[in-house]
């Protein structure tokens, strides 16, 4: 049976909105994560069959086939050939589980995937907002799906606050996850678990030389109470700016290889891709879709909930983690264990294999099994993947 391995992921830290990263083009970030995999596992450049990147918005200096210029903004030679996809906040996961698939099929051998959002010099929205000035048509809702979804606007913050409605997920509950991100990350940061799999970036800010390796949205001491003082997005929502993920720049990637290019390479896996899903589900509910991608690939993989060591959910928001774990009944000590979007951030397209390298740097340090990675993406879709340790 053909197998598909990771042999090394790495990322930069988080750089705050209009922080340390602000400044460095995304092509340039892009170019960064993939020197660093070739370094690290010592492959030929020239051995790369393809390069497969997430990226959300992709307009401005993240147009153009992102992919194709952090190649050229790489060692990569130029016969490497790159291709940008868009799964929204889940790009760099799909852009993992599609390496994967070309591995499993045969068709190659050794793929990079991952992702760069800067969030800084392209923000969130950016397509659509330019193409309202333009006086174009709504950018995605044509009189077909309008009519399909009558008066609905298919937006994130109402989905999350619908999903903390319909699992029962309190505010209290919210700011609580919001704190123990903090926590969790700085606790993570200090005891060097993020060393394996941060590579550091050169920086200038304001004339003064630096390196960026310490992810830059955690609060090294949080205030619940200051926390749950925040007001809410939404007039009597639960939801504030507390508990939902930090605007960030990054990137992210990981070398995927065949069992023959390990031979044939001398390379040493750090785990397996063991099983992919996709799913789409309520795109009124928007963020819904982890808990049944999870469904899917458990039953896919033969395995339950239960044999998972840890597990990561993207915090788009806070609810949606949470509200996963109670439909699933999952563990809170195994979710999310060293943080996530809340403290460390979410650069969309590479957040998916960025939590990857988070969870196998974890499942080493525990000496775990499985980790499964499920995250949210607009417009009601998901994926799901579990990842076997060597």
């Amino acid at each position: 049976m053909a197998e598909a391995y990771i042999v090394d992921v790495v990322r930069t830290a988080g750089g705050r909105r209009n922080g340390r990263l602000s400044g460095k083009h995304p092509a340039d970030l892009g170019g960064l994560v993939i020197d660093a995999l070739i370094e690290r596992t010592g492959v030929a450049p020239e051995k790369v069959e393809d390069v497969v990147y997430g990226c959300v918005s992709q307009i401005g200096p993240q147009t153009f086939n992102l992919a194709r210029t952090s190649i050229l903004s790489s060692k990569l030679p130029e016969s490497v050939p790159g291709v940008t996809v868009d799964r929204q906040c889940g790009s760099s996961q799909q852009a993992m589980h599609f390496a994967a698939q070309a591995i499993l099929s045969g068709t190659q051998d050794l793929v990079i995937a991952g992702g760069v959002e800067s969030m800084s010099q392209v923000p969130i929205l950016s397509a659509m907002t330019t193409a309202v000035k333009a006086g174009m048509p709504s950018p995605f809702a044509g009189e077909v799906l309008s009519s399909r979804y009558p008066g609905q606007e298919f937006n994130q913050f109402d989905g999350a606050e619908k999903m903390a409605k319909k699992y029962g997920v309190s505010k209290e509950e919210l700011d609580q996850f919001a704190y123990d991100s903090h926590v969790r990350a700085a606790a993570a940061t200090q005891e060097g678990r993020f060393r394996n799999e941060v590579v550091p970036v050169d920086v200038e800010i304001e004339g003064e030389k630096m390196t960026h390796d310490v992810d830059e949205g955690i609060r090294w001491e949080p205030d619940l109470d200051a926390m749950r003082g925040l007001d809410p997005i939404q007039e009597n929502g639960t939801l504030s700016a507390a508990n939902a993920s930090q605007i960030t720049d990054g990137a992210s990637a990981l070398l995927v290889a065949s069992e023959k290019a390990v031979k044939e390479l001398g390379l040493t896996p750090i785990a397996r891709i063991h099983t992919m899903a996709v799913c789409g589900s309520d795109p009124t509910m928007v963020l819904e879709g982890p808990i049944p991608a999870t469904e899917m690939v458990l039953e896919k993989a033969g395995l339950k909930l239960a044999d998972m060591d840890i597990y990561e959910v993207n915090e788009a928001f806070g609810s949606v983690p949470l509200a996963w774990m109670k439909a699933l009944g999952a563990d809170y000590e195994k979710l999310n264990v060293n943080g996530g979007a809340q403290a460390l951030g979410h650069p969309l397209g590479a957040t998916g294999t960025k939590l990857v390298g988070t969870m196998v740097n974890e499942l080493r340090r525990r000496n775990g099994k499985y980790g499964l990675l499920a995250i949210c993406e607009g417009l009601g879709t998901a994926n799901a993947t579990v990842i076997e340790m060597m």
